[in-house]
């Protein structure tokens, strides 16, 4: 593998339309390289026998029957609202007639 040069990073951030500053400009060519080396590393891994996944542990989502349940609470839950017009909550109007 080739080394990657300080002019590469120049050119990788003029088409990615960065301005990098010229001073940190050694800094991201060692940073990219070793992310390069890392990679190239990631790819020496045989992986032909190991199935694709989407995440390192699976997840499962727990779920329940969905099951209604009468309560006798009704009333108890009418009688806590400001104000109550049978078997209703009034509230105040929020929409002009116009």
């Amino acid at each position: 593998m080739t080394k990657l040069t300080s002019d590469d990073v120049r050119k990788v951030a003029q088409l990615a339309r960065l301005d990098l500053p010229e001073e940190l400009i050694a800094t991201y060519t060692n940073q990219l390289e070793e992310i390069i080396e890392y990679v190239a590393q990631l790819e020496a891994i045989e992986t032909a026998n190991t199935p694709p996944t989407t995440r390192a542990v699976e997840v499962v989502n727990v779920t329940r029957d969905d099951v209604t349940e009468s309560t006798e609470v009704r009333e108890e839950l009418l009688e806590l609202a400001p104000q109550r017009e049978g078997d209703f909550f009034r509230v105040p109007k929020i929409l002009s007639d116009s």
